[in-house]
Parts: C-alpha cells; structure tokens; sequence
C-alpha cells in the first residue's frame, strides 16, 4: 500500500533523505523508527504529497505521489506531531470543516462526525471550543480528523509526543484498533516501547537512510541475540565467572564489580543453562540469579545507529 524507492531530498548542505527505500503491506502498521534529524518527517511528507523529492519515486495505495497527487490525497489521512485544528472551533465544526474539505456532503460528514466523536470519547466535549481541551483530547480529535473520509491509508507523525503516559496508552489502543479494521498505518516515533508494541514491522532509519528492517524480534535476534547473565554472591568470584561464561558463551564477558553481574551473548539456549550451572558451582561461584535476557530495542537501535533514539531536535524538523 505504500512503496518509496531510492527516495532523496536534500535542505542546502543537508541531505534529509539519502536513497530510502520501505514498503508498507495492506493492513500493516510500519513503526518507523529513528533519533530528530533522521529523516522521517520529510519522508511522510512526500509520500502525503507536500514535499517533492529531488530523485526517487514513491507510490500510495497504487497511486503514483509525484505524478497524481491529487488521486493520493484522497486516499490517505495526516496527523502529525502537533495537531492541525482550529481552536476556535469545537470539536464537531472542526470534524465538520475536514468532512467538506473530503468533499463529503453534509449529511455524511455530520454522521461520521457523531461516529468519530463517540468512537474518540469526545461526546461531552463535542460543542467545546478546541482551545478548552487537553493534549490528549486534541491528539484524539486530529486523529479522528485524518479518519473523516475512512482512508485506507494513514500516516501518523510521532502521535504520541508530549502525551502523559495515560493519554499514550489511550493512543495506543486507538492506533492498533485502525490496523485491525483493516487500514495501513505509517507511524513515526522515537519511542521504542510504542514501536515493540503496535508495530508489525519496523524500518530503523538514520541519516535519510533505511539501515535494518523486521519485526521487533528480529531486529533484537538480527543485532544482539540473546545474553546469559548471572548475578553472584560475593564480587571476588567474577573473575572465575566470567572464565566460566566465555566457555560457553561469545566473545567476552560484560562484569560489573558493583552489581556482581555478568552477562555474556549467545547463540543458542540448548543446555547453556544446565551447564552453566554445573560449571559454576564447580568453579565455587555461588549464584544468586541467572538466566536469558533478549536486548531491548534501545540496545538494538543503539548498535545500530551509535546514537540513542531520543535525541534534541535538529535541522529536519525545523524545515518540516
């Protein structure tokens, strides 16, 4: 449903863009995942057709982006990073105003309007004027907004940025409620819990780049695999413990004097943890805790890129 191939896009000396390619099946929701400055809001802007690229090509729902944009607009819904509504309005007229910029006829915008309204938990807030509400409540009216004309393609900037974490939660449901009923959902983000949790497939990009590609999972499997970790009874027996993990483990062991912690990567479960035990108390190490740890996204992401994913904001959102 959505397709960008070898897309560029440069801002004087910066390249917000550099050959990225990405694909996003029916019914699917892509998390695309990267730190300020990596790309992703200029990427959602030329697949929603306000940014022209300087090379590549891109494709929604089929439609070609830079030859019929007019064809794609009317295929796809927008909430970005702020929300795009008029706070003079209530929260029904602002429904109401997108209704007829779809070209929806009064009748229908003011039914789907009562529906978006309800499905949103804004009955009671339907006639107020948008600068009474919260955060939240305006998250979920641009959402709701970008749903007006039942698009089957929805493109979701960092929905969930300055939202406290009962407001992200209530987002959340929101968003894996779209995909379930069927609709394809681009969502950038820089937090890594939303991207374990709603996407299907995530798409780590850095520098305008695409640089790894999966489910959560994969991504986790792909850069770290999985860590036998330990923790001791008495500090003076690491180094016997450590002796004993790179025997079974990769590489060299990760020891911390202060926790009495060591970890160490590996490649596969298969009677590790038996034989670990077994070597260790041999070895004299008395162990208080031990057991298989996947890494986290933000360990992903950092081996990947170097850089956490939270970082300040740069050049690319300034000219977005």
């Amino acid at each position: 449903m959505i397709e960008a191939v070898g897309l560029h896009k440069s801002f004087g000396d910066t390249h917000a863009l550099a050959g990225l390619d990405f694909d996003v099946a029916e019914g699917k929701i892509l998390g695309m995942l990267g730190p300020n400055g990596a790309g992703k809001t200029t990427a959602v802007r030329v697949l929603t057709t306000l940014t022209r690229p300087d090379s590549g090509s891109a494709t929604v729902a089929g439609i070609d982006v830079l030859r019929h944009p007019d064809r794609v607009r009317s295929q796809i819904g927008v909430a970005g990073q702020y929300a795009a509504l008029d706070e003079l309005l209530t929260g029904r007229e602002n429904l109401g105003m997108i209704g007829r910029l779809y070209r929806l006829d009064a009748a229908t915008a003011r039914r789907r309007a009562d529906e978006l309204l309800e499905r949103f938990e804004l009955n009671d807030a339907a006639d107020r004027t948008v600068k009474t509400y919260s955060g939240g409540m305006r998250r979920r009216l641009d959402l709701g907004a970008a749903l007006m004309a039942q698009p089957p393609v929805v493109f979701l900037d960092e929905p969930t940025t300055g939202l406290d974490p009962k407001g992200r939660l209530a987002m959340w449901d929101l968003i894996g409620g779209l995909a379930r009923g069927g609709t394809t959902v681009l969502m950038t983000t820089q937090y890594l819990e939303e991207a374990d949790r709603l996407a299907d497939d995530i798409v780590v990009i850095d520098r305008g780049r695409a640089i790894a590609r999966g489910t959560a999972l994969e991504l986790k499997q792909q850069v770290a695999g999985e860590r036998l970790e330990i923790t001791i009874s008495d500090s003076e027996y690491l180094g016997a413990a450590a002796r004993v993990l790179e025997a079974l483990g990769e590489g060299h062991a990760h020891v911390d004097t202060e926790t009495r912690h060591a970890s160490i990567a590996v490649s596969s479960h298969d009677g590790v943890l038996t034989r670990a035990i077994r070597e260790l108390d041999a070895a004299g190490v008395n162990v208080d805790d031990i057991g298989f740890r996947r890494p986290t996204l933000d360990e992903v992401f950092l081996a990947l890129t170097g850089r956490p994913a939270e970082e300040a904001e740069s050049l690319e959102e300034v000219k977005a």
